[in-house]
Parts: structure tokens; sequence; C-alpha cells
């Protein structure tokens, strides 16, 4: 069987390291699915979720990224995010609150604020609440 190797890692810390049959993730057109022996690439991702399937395990390993980019050799997928939180690590209820203060942000039209940052924030917020219900089945 071949594998292919996944490093996810984020400005802070490496949160997976290690071999896998299969990679998922939330590429800028589109979900990605990398298997070993892909074609080389560079492409940005959006928030979202990154599933890995485990050599010989029927669990994926889950890890949320806010974006960033990822790079695709044969043997090799190397995934540079923005920020990363492995996927137990997952908080729904601080979530939640990102997604409203980001929506409070927007909707206060008097308030001197970056709508860009407060929009990117928002799509952050919604894409972790999205990869949380996904990883618990809700």
């Amino acid at each position: 069987m071949h594998t292919i190797h996944v490093d996810v890692v984020s400005a802070e810390e490496s949160i997976f390291e290690g071999e896998a049959e299969f990679v998922a993730l939330p590429g800028e057109t589109g979900e990605l699915g990398i298997y070993p022996q892909h074609m080389p690439l560079i492409t940005r991702i959006k928030p979202g979720a990154v599933r890995i399937k485990l050599v010989g395990r029927a669990e994926e390993e889950f890890v949320f990224v806010a974006g960033g980019i990822l790079e695709v050799q044969p043997n090799r997928v190397t995934v540079l995010a923005d920020t990363a939180i492995r996927g137990h690590d997952l908080d729904e209820a601080k979530a939640e609150e990102a997604r409203r203060a980001a929506e409070e942000a927007l909707n206060n039209r008097s308030a001197d604020i970056d709508y860009a940052k407060a929009q990117a924030e928002l799509v952050a917020a919604m894409a972790q609440i999205a990869a949380i219900r996904k990883l618990r089945g809700k």
C-alpha cells in the first residue's frame, strides 16, 4: 500500500506529522482529495476541516485550519495553516462567541472597524462551527 507523508503546521506549532492513505481539505475552489503519487500542486486553502485517513486505521485525524497554503509533492503533503486546531481541542462555545462578535461588529455601522477583518473572522468562525458539527456528527 502506498502512503503519503503529511505535515500540518501553524505559526505556533506542528499540529500533525505522519503517514496517511488519503488527505481531504478545503481548497480555494472546492474540496481537494490527495492520494499518494498526486501531481505537484501549490494552492491556497480556505477555513475548514483537514481530514487525514491514517494508515491501517478506520478513524481519521481531524484538524481545523483557518486558511493557509497547501503544497503537494508525490509523497508529501504540507499544510501551512494561518491557524490550526486539533479536532479534539475544538470548542464550539468559543466558536459561537467568535461568530456572534464578528456578526455584531459587521452590523454596527457606527463603529470604527476593519470590515474585511470582521468578515474574515466571521467566515473562519462559521467554518469552525461547521467542522465541529461534522466531527461530532451533529
